[in-house]
């Protein structure tokens, strides 16, 4: 059993792990077609979100590059990293705090909704994230590879009684509507 801060037991409920080489290397090139890394060295380095501390509600995810973005500017990162969870949980991936006080750190979708069974979408779940510096105070963000940029908090979650989906997905952004 796992306890939390209060003695409670925790829910073990979802694990992380990194998407295949090849999905990451097909990826990594759609985002940054102009780099000149060593996609399999950045591969082997990607770090599977953690806890900072035994109270954190949320798994720190570490950013695979060196990150610069000037006021105003995006950038789409790919993560490397799927999670699988049990049905009836979601992960939330919101900026970390520091950066969102500091600099106004966004995800461009607010919050990244994963749901569980994006983790067999035909991209193998791979979590991406576009991030914008929406400072107004003329700051620009630097992250340095390793160091966490977003955080996943799992959520539990319930539906109507009337509820009839039973469509599977297949796919990332606007599958499910489609």
């Amino acid at each position: 059993m796992w306890y939390d801060v209060c003695g409670e037991i925790m829910k073990r409920i979802a694990k992380f792990e990194k998407v295949s080489f090849e999905q990451f290397e097909k990826d990594f090139k759609d985002c940054y077609p102009e780099s000149k890394a060593d996609i399999k060295e950045v591969y082997e380095a990607i770090q599977l979100p953690k806890r900072a501390t035994k109270g954190s509600a949320g798994y720190d995810y570490f950013a695979p590059i060196d990150i610069v973005l000037k006021p105003g500017e995006t950038t789409k990162i790919p993560t490397g990293i799927r999670c699988h969870m049990e049905e009836g949980w979601v992960l939330m991936n919101y900026p970390r705090s520091g950066l969102g006080f500091k600099f106004r750190l966004q995800l461009n979708n607010t919050v990244g909704i994963i749901d569980s069974d994006y983790y067999g979408a035909k991209n193998e779940g791979h979590i991406m994230s576009r991030i914008t510096n929406d400072s107004n105070e003329g700051k620009t963000v630097e992250i340095k590879a390793g160091t966490g940029f977003i955080q996943g908090i799992f959520m539990e979650f319930g539906i109507c009684e009337d509820d009839e989906a039973d469509a599977l997905r297949d796919g990332g952004f606007g599958s499910t509507t489609k």
